[in-house]
């Protein structure tokens, strides 16, 4: 993904990626059946397939699981009934991971996880929702309307959807922004060439300590947040990877891709502000990496319950 990031500009098409590898796939190999993983994992992992995780709803953002969506049991089957938003590769989902409440006196220790078939009855797709960045990975909304799933479709146990959901965001968080570390590599070396090619007042931009000294802080910027992600994978290998390792990594490269992207346009002046140069797109792209998989702010929340505070 790093390399994917250096080489690829398309930030929306990769982040789409991340999300079906970690939301979705993740999930599948540690929580299905042995015939959910013989069903949908070979189509998903060769692209003739698409997923979705569907857990956002219009009134659960951050508050992940106060969600309304529900799941009731009836002749062996579930049938489900409320809303999602937000879905990355919804439009286009083969399948989606739907997360309701098979409990609800049991708050967040009652939710389960359904993937479901696009073309099940009583499911429907929103139209493609307007973003300001990361345009090429399309979202939308999700209508559950009496919507039955038969009983040996829930991933793991009813009541398992809290623990799945958390194992996912553990792998998201921690990995979703290995491409951003490509992509701040590509708009360092970018701005390198730059600076040693424009000249102004007869001499290159890169001599100018306050050009310099940006692309010298652009350079820590992508070595620490390389550390964080390297640290986090090998965490993630030997599974002592906790919620607020990955939330130290997710906060820390997602505020340097802001930064970073930041840097590239300001250093390359009207040039940057020009759509051409996508300068402009990867600033609209990097921003949304503060707000998905939990805002800044959420990590910071994590960070700080981890200290005690």
């Amino acid at each position: 993904m790093e390399v994917l990031g250096h080489g690829c500009t398309d930030n929306g098409l990769i982040f789409a990626l991340n999300a079906q590898m970690w939301a979705c796939e993740v999930p599948l190999v540690r929580f299905g059946s042995e015939d959910q993983k013989r069903r949908l994992l070979p189509a998903l992992c060769d692209g003739s397939a698409i997923a979705a995780q569907a857990m956002t709803e219009p009134e659960s953002g951050s508050d992940a699981f106060s969600l309304r969506t529900t799941a009731r049991r009836r002749d062996g089957a579930y049938v489900l009934d409320g809303s999602k938003t937000f879905a990355t590769n919804n439009p286009q989902a083969d399948v989606l991971i739907v997360y309701a409440s098979t409990e609800p006196a049991l708050g967040f220790a009652g939710l389960s996880a359904f993937p479901i078939d696009r073309d099940t009855p009583g499911l429907t797709i929103g139209r493609p929702l307007e973003k300001m960045g990361l345009r090429t990975s399309p979202v939308s909304e999700i209508f559950l309307d009496n919507c039955e799933v038969p009983g040996e479709n829930m991933l793991g146990h009813p009541g398992a959807g809290m623990a799945i959901f958390i194992m996912a965001m553990l792998w998201e968080r921690s990995c979703i922004l290995a491409s951003a570390v490509g992509a701040m590599q590509r708009q360092l070396e970018r701005c390198v060439d730059h600076a040693l090619q424009r000249k102004q007042f007869g001499q290159p931009i890169g001599n100018f300590q306050a050009v310099s000294h940006t692309i010298a802080q652009m350079k820590v910027r992508r070595e620490t947040a390389r550390l964080l992600v390297y640290q986090m994978a090998s965490l993630l290998e030997r599974r002592k990877a906790t919620a607020a390792d990955a939330a130290l990594a997710k906060l820390h490269v997602s505020e340097c891709f802001v930064q970073s992207s930041l840097d590239a346009l300001q250093i390359h002046g009207g040039y940057g502000y020009m759509s051409e140069y996508e300068f402009e797109r990867g600033v609209r792209d990097a921003i949304d990496s503060r707000i998905h998989s939990g805002t800044s702010d959420m990590q910071r929340s994590i960070i700080a319950r981890s200290l005690g505070l």
